[in-house]
């Protein structure tokens, strides 16, 4: 059984930058986080992370263990009603290296959008820059069948 620990940056945001290349040396910064934790292991982190309140928009860096069944409903759950209910976000962003083609193809079933970008991550490194709206995540159908959330009216602002 999976159990949720929260705002643990300290363990957790070094936990995921280890396993994302890009981030391995200078991590996140100020952040929020979740882990994902399975008889007594930390198995998988998601990072909150270049918080933009004037835009609504947070960026999310999310990595695991190989091996281990973690992004379920639940989890998935968890980590969306973060951003869009709790801190009232109109739009997340996930920047992804452009060859990890497994990755992007969940999040494009997901609903995001997909912006290749040439060189984000360094000269021979193009990266993709993933978008979900609010919008866009309420009408995923994955979100349709959680249903367990109270989603808040949208503000003229967002």
């Amino acid at each position: 059984m999976l159990q949720y620990v929260y705002d643990r940056s300290e363990v957790i945001a070094p936990f995921v930058a280890s396993m994302i290349p890009a981030c391995r040396e200078r991590g996140f910064g100020k952040c929020s986080t979740i882990g994902v934790v399975e008889g007594g292991m930390l198995i998988a982190g998601i990072v909150y992370h270049n918080w933009n309140p004037e835009a609504g928009v947070i960026e999310i860096s999310a990595a695991a263990v190989p091996g281990h069944y973690w992004l379920t409903r639940e989890t998935l759950r968890q980590m969306y009603e973060y951003p869009f209910i709790t801190c009232g976000c109109q739009m997340v962003m996930n920047i992804v290296a452009a060859d990890n083609e497994a990755h992007l193809f969940v999040l494009a079933r997901f609903g995001y959008s997909l912006i290749r970008i040439p060189r984000l991550l360094g000269r021979d490194k193009d990266s993709v820059v993933c978008l979900l709206t609010i919008e866009d995540w309420r009408a995923n159908k994955f979100n349709k069948r959680l249903r367990q959330h109270a989603e808040p009216e949208l503000s003229e602002a967002a």
